[in-house]
């Protein structure tokens, strides 16, 4: 099996095989959350005016998403986790419209795959499972960076730690985690940034392994890609 990590919109370009776009902060923690609150369908959209036209035809349709951290204008949810969840508001049997920076940015560039998943740190050992029960002889561990322009401490730990699991090689995730709060994801623990950037964003994301399924790329009955949760 030969495991690549590669970076960005150019490492999604690049991507080959069975594909992880990585997005930890926080697009792919939070399409998780959603499966794991009963959401039917997440439509990952790399372009924000796609959710808007599809809103204004179905009005039943759930929008998130985010620009630079920021719930985009008229979406009811942006991209925060916790947010979402201590809303109250009921998934059950929900479509979800997803547009953030980096996240679909990824997937919409990642052409060449032959198979794509969502990545996060909150289901990494279910997508080492699920990697090693299909065995391809390609995998691309696609890191989405800070809004996709520059790469970010968390997407490639996470990136590790899947090939480190992979490969059946130690790895000290909580040790790795903890450091996240002084870089990258220093941002949830200052007291300005709480309304964009919630602490308990940084807990959510950072849990390591609290789900037990992966977020497969699927088409619908139109072509159109959605997640699919696939129990591990």
């Amino acid at each position: 099996m030969d495991i690549k990590i590669l970076q960005l919109i150019e490492g999604a370009k690049q991507a080959t095989g069975l594909t992880v776009i990585i997005d930890v902060f926080r697009a792919f923690s939070v399409e998780a959350c959603l499966v794991d609150l009963g959401a039917k369908r997440i439509y990952p959209i790399g372009d924000k005016q796609i959710a808007y036209d599809q809103k204004q035809k179905d009005n039943s349709l759930v929008l998130i998403g985010e620009r630079k951290g920021v719930i985009l204008p008229g979406f009811d949810f942006g991209n925060s986790p916790s947010q979402i969840i201590s809303s109250g508001f009921d998934f059950k049997g929900k479509t979800v419209l997803h547009t953030t920076s980096a996240g679909t940015q990824g997937i919409a560039n990642a052409k060449n795959a032959t198979e794509i998943l969502t990545g996060s740190l909150v289901n990494a050992k279910a997508i080492a499972r699920y990697i090693k029960k299909k065995n391809p002889s390609e995998v691309s561990l696609v890191c989405m960076g800070l809004e996709a322009k520059a790469p970010i401490e968390e997407d490639t730990l996470c990136a590790n730690y899947i090939k480190a699991l992979l490969e059946e090689k130690d790895f000290d995730i909580e040790s790795e985690t903890e450091k996240l709060k002084y870089s990258s994801g220093a941002k949830f623990f200052d007291k300005d940034l709480q309304n964009v950037f919630p602490q308990d964003d940084f807990y959510f994301c950072t849990k390591a392994n609290s789900f037990d399924f992966v977020l497969k790329l699927t088409k619908d009955e139109n072509g159109l890609d959605y997640v699919e949760k696939i129990n591990i």
